[in-house]
């Protein structure tokens, strides 16, 4: 490895399978996981029905939940095949969260710009806002909105190239002392755990904020 930031590299290694890996996790599932009753299928589910409710008590439109759902388990699959050594990470890139980001708003802000003007005008001036503060309040919420696909990218990014590169690190820097690997085999235990975690929670905020950001239409 050339430096920190190879492995983030979609060009880097023979085995690293460049951006097929996004879809990988397609051809290597059971095939019991398509035949129903079972575990696997049970799981996902309860997972989906779960988030259903959740996404209908905050959104009215019809099929909204089922784009959300599938963006979901597309960045969660792709965040939990990343922590697999030899797997390249698709959503530690922007243009991989860009993609996903930037559609959701812009069907949303068209829609609502173009069926419900008076509506979304109403958004840009919060409830009690001073007169002398109306201009500046329209250009903070519309400032605010034009950033929102962006925030949703970068912060689905930041945290999957943060926690990759603190192993990265660790990582390169024990593998030359073994006895230094064996005392801190604990530590990269419990960080692989915690990057299970933020790779489940960061699939879930990035379908919370896209509910909470189009709920507003």
């Amino acid at each position: 490895m050339t430096n920190l930031f190879s492995t983030f590299d979609p060009c880097t290694g023979f085995f690293s399978l460049n951006w097929m890996s996004t879809m990988m996790i397609m051809t290597i599932l059971p095939l019991k996981f398509w035949s129903t009753p079972n575990k696997q299928a049970m799981l996902f589910n309860m997972m989906m029905n779960t988030l259903n409710k959740e996404i209908k008590m905050l959104m009215k439109y019809k099929g909204t939940s089922l784009i959300l759902i599938s963006i979901f388990l597309m960045i969660l699959i792709n965040n939990l095949m990343g922590l697999v050594p030899y797997i390249f990470t698709s959503s530690s890139h922007l243009t991989y969260s860009l993609t996903l980001a930037m559609p959701i708003w812009l069907g949303m802000m068209l829609y609502g710009w173009m069926n419900k003007t008076n509506k979304m005008f109403t958004h840009l001036v919060p409830t009690g806002t001073p007169s002398m503060l109306m201009p500046f309040m329209v250009m903070i919420e519309t400032i605010s909105n034009l950033i929102r696909p962006g925030s949703l990218a970068v912060r689905l990014t930041a945290n999957m190239i943060a926690g990759h590169l603190l192993m990265s690190l660790l990582g390169n820097n024990c593998s030359k002392n073994l006895i230094l690997m064996l005392m801190f085999m604990m530590v990269f235990i419990l960080l692989m755990m915690f990057e299970m975690a933020v790779a489940m929670i960061q699939a879930y905020v990035f379908m919370t904020l896209s509910t909470l950001y189009s709920s507003e239409i």
